[in-house]
Order: structure tokens, then C-alpha cells, then sequence
């Protein structure tokens, strides 16, 4: 055995040589904080609930000793899954399962399967008629092919419930409550959230055995490698215009602009595509084949930007995403560093950019507050706001410690109020102002908070 793999400290934790020299091949010889803290735990075979925040190395920390647990024969027989990862999105899903694939490369035999909503059944049902080593599903299909009596898990011995914050959020209570009542008593859970709240250990607590409680320190200055900054606007359409001449900025990167609703989100990409952008809508309406292929344009660079809901915001990893656009702030301070961690990735720069209306005050102030972030204040010339919070401060871009960008579109951009002497500038966010139905698409006002348990995402 190398040296180097005999010496790296992920042998350290317990993991296997084989795993290890595994890792070792892939570049990956040093773990993170959340690893070392949870791999030796759930090796030692003790349920755990730890908090810990997207980016930090959390879907090793519950996959590698996973992995470990297949190098040994199953307890039981049968063809159902050994390891079960439950996660609230598609797209986390599908990444927790390409992850699990390239761990289970050295091991024989290993399947790895992602069950979700959008995929046909009968695809489904094939790949359970065969031997099956790793599923990661979101809980509603999970759920429905039980009902069907589709699946053994006799052979099940851990259960991970992946991002279970968010699973609240989007009112899976019931789902993952049945699911686990259908699971071998018998078996190791693990747990992930962002935070460990009282609702969450309130929910959590009748499905783990006498957990080991692991709390990492929230990042308090997040993404150092992004820069972060605000731009003030006095609307819904002013915002429109703002987001054109950033998205003309950063021409030759990719971006993803940040909606409140499924049908802004819509809107919006609509409105980009009129201006000439390559643009597409991403959100929980839309069919799985669709949201995959789209996923597949934006990472062949067919389209440039993506416009989406928060379903977007933690499971997609595109490198080339050079800026985040929050055109409406997220409801909850903690998906804001979702949100931007979409940029920045894999030792890249990156760029977030957050259009705050009057109705966006109050979340900016809670991601201050949580966050310790100094948003720098951009002044895109011709696009200026007349809603300016900091009031001591000049309004020049150039002298009042802001950003003046010169932004080649203007402000020129075509608007959705069509009516003689509209004046998009001044439209309160979130007003009508006389706008059709057919204009927007029966948009929702974007200054409502996500409801992710319905049509937000």
C-alpha cells in the first residue's frame, strides 16, 4: 500500500484502504470539518444529527461510510436497497446519487438508482426488479411506489434524511413519517439540516436512537470567494431593467436569476428572451425530463441564464455560473447562501448580485444580521433608484462608496407596461399599475413570501 494512503487522514476517521486510495485518485486526501466530526461517528454505528450547511462536504460525510458498509455482505437477503437517502428535490437527488456512483466505483456489484417525481413508472419499476444497493429519492415518488408494494426493504441498514430543513419547508412531514414507518427498526439514521432547530429535533426525534448531536459553526462570512452586493429598485419593472444590464455585464459567463414565484419565473425569462438573452425557466412545475433538460442546455451553453425558484438553489452544480441574481430575496436567510453558492464553485470567482425593492428590506436585514455581510451598493448609471435607504450617502455611484457600472444596455430595454406614458421606473413593487393578465402570465406579486410547499417552487 503507498504511503500516501496509509498516512491520509481519512484513514485516520476509519475508512477503509480501499476507500480510501479511492478517494486518493479523485484528489481527495483531506477532510472536511463536518467529515471529520460525522464519518468516525457513523462508523462506530451510532445514529447522528448534525447541522451543516451546503458546501461544506456533507454528502461524504454520510456516503463514505455508507460505502464502507457495502464492502461487508448484507445482514439479509434480498434485492432492495442497503442505504437509503432521502432528499426534498430532484435535483439533489440526482447529484447525491452521482456522487454515491463515483464512491461505489471499487465496489462489486453496486448499484446506485435516484427514484423522483417527473420519471416515468415503468422505468422505475424495471430498476427495481433488479438488484438494488443505493437509492436516493425525494419522498412523494418514494412514497407512491411503497404504496404500490414495489419495493423490499428487508435489507435496509441506514437511512439518511438529506437537507431535512428543507423537507419541512416543502411539507413532506407526512411522506417521510410513513416512509420510515415502512423501515427496519434495526437500522443506523443519520440526519443533515441546516440547522438544528426545535422542530426539527421535535420531527427527527421519534426516528433516531439516542443520536449523536453534531453542530458545525454556521459560516458567518459566506462565499469569501463571491462578491456580494445590493442594487436598490423602485419596482417590479425597474427590476426587469436591472436585471438586463447586469445580465449584459456579464456576458460570457453563465447566470441564474433568483425568483420569488413560478410565474415570475416564467415572466421574467419570457421578458429576457423578448431582450435577446438565451434564457430559461426552471421551477417545480415543470416535468423532470424538462428540468433535466435544461440542466443539459445550460451545461453545453446552449442558454446562458437560468430563471428559477428556490427548487434551483441547492443541488445544481454548473462550475461556469459566474453570477446569481436575487430578483426577489429568499423568505428564509439560510437560502441565501444556497443561492449564491451556485457561483464560486469548484475554486472559481464569482458574483452576487441582490435587486431590493421596499417590500426585500426586511430580508436583507436578516441576512445582515445572520451573516455579518457588508453589501457593497451598486448605482447602474440611468437605472438609479429613487428608493435609497441609505439617505447620508450620495446618490452618485462614483462617490457614495458604491459601484457606478457602466451598463451598455441603458436601461433601453423594452418594459411589460405597454400603456401610453408608463413610467416602469416608478412602479411600486408588487403593484398591477394596470397590467394585463396576458402581460404577465396571472403572475403572483413577487414581494409575496415562497410557499414551498406549493406554488413557489
Amino acid at each position: 500500500m503507498p504511503h500516501s494512503v496509509q498516512s491520509n487522514a481519512f484513514v485516520q476517521l476509519g475508512l477503509s484502504p480501499q476507500i480510501v486510495g479511492d478517494l486518493a485518485q479523485q484528489g481527495i486526501v483531506e477532510p472536511t470539518p463536518v467529515q471529520a466530526a460525522t464519518i468516525p461517528v457513523l462508523l462506530a454505528g451510532h445514529d447522528v444529527m448534525a447541522s451543516a450547511q451546503t458546501g461544506t462536504g456533507k454528502t461524504a460525510s454520510f456516503l463514505l461510510p455508507a460505502m464502507q458498509r457495502l464492502l461487508k455482505e448484507p445482514k439479509h437477503h434480498g434485492r432492495g436497497p442497503r442505504i437509503l437517502v432521502l432528499t426534498p428535490t430532484r435535483e439533489l437527488a440526482e447529484q447525491v446519487a452521482k456522487v454515491a456512483t463515483d464512491f461505489a466505483r471499487r465496489i462489486p456489484r453496486c448499484k446506485v438508482a435516484s427514484f423522483v417525481g417527473g420519471v416515468p413508472y415503468p422505468v422505475q419499476n424495471r430498476l427495481l426488479a433488479q438488484p438494488l444497493d443505493v437509492l436516493v429519492a425525494t419522498p412523494g415518488r418514494l412514497n407512491d411506489l411503497m404504496r404500490g408494494g414495489r419495493i423490499d426493504f428487508r435489507r435496509l441498514e441506514m437511512l439518511v434524511l438529506d437537507e431535512a430543513d428543507r423537507m419541512l419547508d416543502m411539507g413532506f412531514i407526512d411522506e417521510v413519517e410513513t416512509i420510515v414507518a415502512g423501515l427496519p427498526k434495526d437500522r443506523q439514521t443519520a440526519l443533515f439540516s441546516a440547522t438544528l432547530t426545535e422542530s426539527i429535533q421535535e420531527f427527527a426525534g421519534p426516528m433516531l436512537r439516542a443520536p449523536q448531536l453534531i453542530e458545525m459553526a454556521p459560516q458567518t462570512t459566506p462565499q469569501p470567494q463571491i462578491d456580494q452586493a445590493v442594487h436598490y429598485a423602485d419596482g417590479y419593472d425597474h427590476k426587469l431593467k436591472l436585471t438586463a444590464a447586469l445580465l449584459k455585464q456579464n456576458e460570457g459567463s453563465q447566470s441564474i436569476v433568483f425568483t420569488a414565484t413560478k410565474a415570475d419565473a416564467d415572466a421574467v425569462a419570457e421578458w429576457l428572451k423578448l431582450e435577446g438573452f438565451r434564457a430559461a425557466a426552471m421551477h417545480g412545475d415543470l416535468a423532470q425530463r424538462d428540468r433535466r433538460r435544461t440542466l443539459d442546455r445550460l451545461r453545453r451553453g446552449d442558454i446562458d441564464m437560468l430563471i428559477a425558484t428556490d427548487v434551483a438553489a441547492r443541488g445544481i452544480d454548473v462550475a461556469g455560473i459566474g453570477m446569481v441574481v436575487n430578483f426577489d430575496l429568499p423568505r428564509f436567510a439560510e437560502d441565501y447562501i444556497h443561492r449564491i453558492g451556485r457561483t464560486g464553485r469548484a475554486g472559481r470567482s464569482g458574483r452576487a448580485v441582490s435587486l431590493v425593492g421596499r417590500n426585500d428590506f426586511q430580508p436583507l436585514t436578516r441576512i445582515r444580521r445572520l451573516y455579518k455581510v457588508n453589501f457593497e451598493t451598486l448605482v447602474l448609471p440611468g437605472l438609479e433608484s429613487n428608493f435609497q435607504p441609505e439617505r447620508n450617502k450620495p446618490r452618485d455611484g462614483a462617490r457614495n462608496g458604491g459601484k457606478s457600472y457602466g451598463a451598455k444596455r441603458g436601461g433601453e430595454g423594452r418594459s411589460f407596461d405597454k400603456r401610453p406614458g408608463g413610467n416602469s421606473h416608478s412602479t411600486p413593487h408588487g403593484s398591477t399599475d394596470g397590467r394585463s393578465k396576458r402581460d404577465f402570465g396571472q403572475r403572483r406579486s413577487s414581494s409575496q413570501p415562497s410557499n414551498r410547499g406549493g406554488w413557489a417552487n
